[in-house]
């Protein structure tokens, strides 16, 4: 039995050729552990403290007990019970893993390396460098990549992460003397090496020197400047000898490839074809998982073996262009069944993952998914850190093609409306695939693209009746053949149709085939979209069918659903638009996902088929009055607004928002206890609100588009959501404009402006903040004028233009003051006192933050008084009172905890990191970031990366003399 195993990079294993599911987490992560310490003992209590920290559960020893039996069975299916295993070896109060040198991807690496500094030497630098570069071809990603952060914090990984970054130095050095096409693949690992640690100044001075070496001196030089800026401004020094030797290089012109051998040494492949994979970094160097999205397959797929046949299509290997099919078809024809079906047969040709998206093309509403959700989705599939993701569109798709370089991967991207919405998401990378279902026919990509294209037709007579045998049984449908086909016939062959009539037909198996029959005979009709010149069947009186089978409120609730703008909606939005009690709710749409009306996406999520959402629409016409509808409609856009409302004051209860009239009659919103449970309804309903400030913009008087998207501005924001930001806001000024509602429209311009700046289109967001200034002035707002000014002097900050920060913050002071708004006053203290750091005067800087402090103790506002708090410490930071600046800090962590600010707690974490390390208490600043990183990634927050980086430093160099915070 052939073994390998892989821990540079995702963890995983193969025997005989085939790879072995690892199983839950933990199991994943005590394998790594022991991988990266083969051949040694790991004791039982390094395996607890590293799995579960210092406070292990008590059933924890029998949870390692369990995954190593587990782990055992997998690596060695054959060993008979109770013989000894030669794999997992119970060793010193713990367990030893023994594998052989060429099993695992470490010890192959560190023998390269070996070998490399033997020749080395010899003075034989291109051979070492040629192992080397194999070396480095091993890795797949940052070790144990996958595995929980906490886990992969363990030394044991820091170290073996540590033996890449070396082997990039040690290639480096060789590679000039290896020849252009050696010297070649070190920059490209180089230069990812370097982005990964751009404060580490061996590492930047051999990049520089290789540029150099390869004629790019130019950006050598820029390298060299760039990084001498970063260390002045971060670390206040002065660049040293490796740095200043490498740019003496350049200038002298002494950096220069000297040509290979005549007969270098073969670099060898290292890693088996079976465990080959591309680097697991994104463009950056961020962790990446591996994709597994497509939905569950069906049991009773029936049909379509021609199309099956589209195998054929498939790019043969790794380096054939990627390649695009495309589905069309009507609706309910079961384009998103055979697409999934076809992926799961295929899904094992795509070793690097297997993406999945719903466009929503064809939602009723026309709420279709943009192209920034879109590329967010597939680069959050990928685990893709928010502060690695560029803001523009354009960089967005750049940064995605990038990611899939050297990839094979599968992405189905069902729905599609056009082909606009679907070429920026197509895989480029050759080896990957991309399969498309749309209703039209995207003649655009397969024009453009060359995309291969079909279109799926209605199931034949026999596959029909094979789909209601697969469903309902055999036995049953053989024993009437005729009713079985008449079923079919007047299901028009429609996979939908046939679905729903099965279903029917299985909760009642007393009912003989021949009585549905007669009822779909007797409830004869026709959906307009579905009617042709031949006859296709009647798919409404299919859906009339279970429609009637409803109780009258639940058919009540059915219809009123065909109003909701968004892709999904939670009990409680529901409840608030049929004017019911959410248990009652609750009950109803129990009712109608039993009936496969509506499909429970996640538990108390619920969506509804497009078709399903066309017939609802239809039946509300019919049967109920337009004042009812209208009514629901508002009971709706007010169970967000006001749902959106409170979220917004319990994120931050004293700052001031726009006032809401009285919600709808029965109108239920939601209502929230802390800060986490607001911030997780926003999460979980970003999509809806951003379909609603959509929908009502659009299709609407507007009036709710702007007032809930200056709502979602604060979350929008902090969660690095500037594109949507952008999107929404647009569309609220729009509304507010159509409106001519003059406070709406200051509003959508003053959010749009700062979104706008976020994005660095400076321009632009100076248009909007100025027409925002002048709209406010005209209603006679100060404090929304004030909040403009504060805008306009932070993204002033951002360019460096401290001097016009302060003029601004010294007009939003004047205009809190005029309108009686002590803690506006307070905050601007706080971040006038923040600029004066930027300046470097930190005396006003503590001078202003202690104004603030004082303002927001007697207002009671626990948010400012926690801001004042840490700015003032960072004062002291910067007057190098360590010991004052640690008390301030721990005061406004406090009371982030306790009013459950969780960002601005990590926030303080970072602070308290910088001041520890600014005293030489490395372990301390290292515990702190831990901290905070936990917080960040939790969130999905872009500043995580950052802080990332900043651990990995002091991990790698704890010995820092100055931080700045």
């Amino acid at each position: 039995m052939v073994v390998r195993f892989q821990i540079l990079g995702p963890v995983r294993a193969w025997r005989d050729g085939a790879e072995v599911k690892l199983g839950p987490p933990k199991r994943r992560a005590l394998f790594a552990l022991l991988l990266a310490q083969s051949g040694q003992p790991v004791p039982l209590h390094a395996i607890l403290d590293a799995l579960w920290g210092p406070e292990p559960p008590a059933t924890a020893v029998n949870v390692v007990h369990r995954h190593v039996g587990a782990l055992r069975r997998l690596l060695e299916p054959d060993l008979p019970s109770g013989t000894a295993s030669r794999r997992l070896v119970r060793d010193a109060g713990g367990y030893r893993v023994e594998v052989e040198p060429d099993e695992l991807d470490l010890l192959r690496f560190r023998a390269l390396r070996t070998r490399a500094q033997q020749v080395a030497l010899h003075g034989d630098r291109a051979r070492a460098t040629g192992f080397l570069v194999e070396a480095l071809g091993m890795w797949r990603g940052p070790t144990a990549s996958g595995i929980a952060p906490e886990v992969r914090a363990h030394p044991v990984f820091a170290a073996v992460d540590n033996e890449h970054l070396i082997a990039v130095k040690e290639a480096a050095g060789y590679a000039p003397a290896a020849g252009a096409v050696l010297t070649e693949r070190v920059l490209v690992t180089l230069r990812q090496a370097a982005a990964h640690h751009p404060l580490d100044e061996v590492l930047q001075a051999r990049l520089i020197e290789v540029l150099a070496a390869t004629g790019h001196q130019a950006e050598a030089l820029e390298v060299y400047q760039g990084v001498r800026a970063r260390i002045a401004d971060e670390l206040g020094l002065d660049p040293g000898p490796e740095l200043r030797e490498a740019q003496h290089k350049v200038l002298d012109g002494t950096a220069v490839v000297r040509p290979a051998p005549q007969d270098p040494v073969p670099v060898l492949d290292g890693v088996p074809a079976d465990a080959a994979g591309p680097a697991a970094d994104a463009p950056g160097g961020a962790e990446l998982l591996r994709p597994a999205q497509l939905p569950r397959d069906l049991a009773a797929f029936s049909g379509r073996r021609a199309e099956l046949e589209l195998s054929r299509m498939l790019p043969s290997g790794p380096a054939e262009p990627a390649q695009a099919v495309v589905i069309s078809g009507m609706a309910g024809v079961g384009k998103t069944t055979l697409a999934v079906h076809w992926a799961h047969r295929i899904a094992d040709r795509f070793p690097d993952g297997q993406l999945y998206l719903d466009l929503r093309g064809f939602h009723l509403t026309g709420a279709a998914m943009g192209t920034a959700e879109a590329l967010r989705a597939l680069l959050d599939a990928f685990g893709t850190p928010v502060g690695r993701i560029p803001a523009g569109l354009e960089a967005q798709a750049a940064f995605y093609r990038s990611l899939l370089a050297g990839r094979r991967v599968l992405v189905v991207l069902d729905n599609a409306r056009d082909s606009e919405q679907v070429r920026p998401l197509l895989p480029s990378a050759p080896g990957c695939l991309a399969v498309v279902t749309s209703r039209h026919q995207l003649q655009g990509l397969v024009a453009a693209e060359g995309a291969r294209s079909f279109t799926l037709d209605l199931l034949g007579d026999g596959d029909a009746v094979e789909l209601l045998a697969l469903r309902l049984g055999a036995e049953r449908v053989a024993r009437e053949p005729t009713a079985a086909a008449e079923i079919v016939a007047l299901c028009g062959r429609l996979p939908l149709a046939l679905a729903i009539v099965s279903a029917r037909a299985a909760l009642n198996p007393g009912f003989p085939l021949s009585a549905i029959a007669e009822e779909l005979r007797e409830s004869h009709g026709s959906l307009d979209a579905f009617t042709g010149e031949v006859p296709l069947g009647d798919a409404r009186c299919v859906f009339s069918w279970s429609y009637h089978a409803l109780s009258p409120e639940a058919a009540r609730l059915f219809r009123l659903l065909a109003v909701h703008p968004g892709p999904d909606w939670s009990v409680a939005a529901a409840a608030s638009l049929s004017a019911r009690r959410p248990g009652q709710t609750r009950a109803l749409l129990a009712e109608l996902v039993r009936a496969h009306l509506l499909f429970e996406n996640v538990p108390g999520r619920f969506s509804c088929h497009g078709l399903l959402r066309a017939y609802a629409t239809e039946l509300a016409g019919e049967h109920d009055a337009p004042a009812e509808a209208a009514a629901a409609c508002a009971r709706l856009l007010d169970h967000y607004l006001h749902s959106a409302h409170a979220a917004d004051a319990a994120l931050a209860p004293h700052r001031e928002r726009i006032a809401l009239r009285r919600p709808a009659p029965h109108t239920l919103p939601e209502r929230f206890t802390d800060r986490r449970a607001a911030a997780e309804w926003l999460d979980a309903e970003r999509s809806v609100l951003l379909a609603v400030i959509e929908h009502d913009g659009r299709h609407g008087d507007g009036a709710h588009s702007w007032r809930l998207a200056v709502l979602v501005e604060l979350y929008l924001d902090r969660g690095g959501r500037w594109q949507e930001q952008r999107t929404a806001q647009t569309t609220a000024t729009t509304a507010a404009q159509r409106q001519g509602d003059v406070l709406g429209q200051a509003h959508a311009h003053r959010a749009l402006g700062f979104a706008l700046g976020r994005l660095e289109r400076w321009e632009s967001a100076r248009e909007h903040l100025l027409r925002a200034l002048q709209l406010f002035g005209e209603v006679g707002e100060p404090c929304g004028q004030a909040r403009v000014h504060r805008y306009w002097a932070f993204l002033s900050n951002r360019h460096g233009w401290h001097a016009d920060a302060l003029r601004h913050y010294a007009l939003a002071g004047d205009l809190y003051r005029s309108g009686g708004h002590l803690n506006g006053e307070a905050s601007v203290h706080n971040e006038v006192g923040w600029t004066y750091m930027l300046l470097g005067e930190y005396d006003k800087a503590v001078e202003e933050c202690r104004r603030s402090l004082v303002i927001h103790q007697e207002t009671g506002d626990r948010n400012g008084e926690a801001a004042a708090w840490d700015s003032l410490g960072c004062a002291y930071h910067r007057l190098h009172r360590h010991e004052e600046a640690l008390d301030c800090f721990r005061r406004a962590l406090r009371m982030y905890r306790e009013i459950r600010d969780a960002y601005l707690e990590a926030d303080t974490l970072v602070h308290i990191s910088d001041t520890h390390l600014a005293a030489s208490a490395a372990t301390a600043a290292a515990d702190a970031l831990r901290q905070a990183l936990s917080i960040l990634d939790g969130m999905g927050h872009p500043d995580a990366e950052g802080v990332r980086r900043k651990l990995r430093d002091i991990e790698l160099n704890p010995v820092v003399p100055r931080v700045r915070v």
